[in-house]
């Protein structure tokens, strides 16, 4: 019981570290996305960075992290939007579309990253292997499945890589549901007439916190195959 209880400490601060650190990933591909697209706002703010001090909002990266793992769910949140003026694309819908789907592109590619460690750590030993093969059902809050295992180093990394799958994974997901301000919204707003437009920016914030507070089972549902996949990937090992 001890040694489980401290395995869900240890995950709880994975699961920080990592939250920031994936949406230091995500908000900096925006700013290089714009910069490169013609946009240098958010690189002269010095927002192309992985400093996770440059991108806390105190909502999405203090509060919502907070309630989520007081419930245990997945960390879900996001960063202080990165300023972007579209005056300076040169293609306003073109440049806009991909600087707002690069942030989730980015998360998915470190989540891909992740799958690939898991898989180097499965091939390194028995053990790596045993516990590789296991730890997805500590997306089920089965940690106890990974206590028997805490006397080897490749537990605890494990269990860290694996948070970096899954958080990056939820980030990615998430952010591309189009409900304002989420990136999704920046590309299906472009095909929206004015009228329209106009009631979906008013009421998407209104909608996003009824999406996370009053509908969660919802994101689950938009969330889990995509873990579910990644899973499959790592118990075929």
């Amino acid at each position: 019981m001890q040694r489980l209880m401290t395995l869900q400490h240890v995950d709880i601060l994975f699961q920080l570290i990592v939250f920031l650190f994936a949406i230091s990933v995500h908000e900096s591909a925006h700013a290089w996305m714009a910069n490169r697209r013609g946009d240098p706002t958010a690189r002269m703010l010095g927002r192309v960075t992985l400093n996770p001090i440059k991108h806390i909002d105190p909502i999405g990266t203090v509060l919502l992290p907070a309630i989520a793992l007081y419930y245990r769910l997945p960390v879900i949140g996001w960063a202080k939007p990165t300023p972007v003026d579209p005056r300076n694309f040169k293609n306003p819908v073109l440049d806009d579309i991909l600087t707002s789907v690069v942030g989730p592109i980015s998360n998915f590619i470190v989540a891909t990253g992740a799958v690939l460690a898991l898989i180097l750590v499965s091939l390194t030993s028995p053990p790596g292997a045993a516990i590789v093969q296991r730890i997805p059902f500590a997306y089920q809050g089965r940690l106890d499945v990974l206590a028997t295992q805490t006397d080897s180093f490749l537990m605890p990394l494990s269990l860290f890589i694996y948070e970096l799958m899954v958080i990056n994974i939820v980030l990615g997901v998430f952010n591309l549901i189009p409900v304002p301000p989420l990136d999704g919204s920046h590309v299906l707003r472009h095909f929206l007439p004015a009228n329209v437009l106009r009631v979906y920016d008013t009421v998407g914030v209104f909608g996003l916190m009824a999406l996370v507070f009053l509908a969660p089972g919802l994101l689950g549902k938009l969330i889990s195959p995509v873990i579910d996949t990644f899973n499959s990937i790592l118990l075929r090992i």
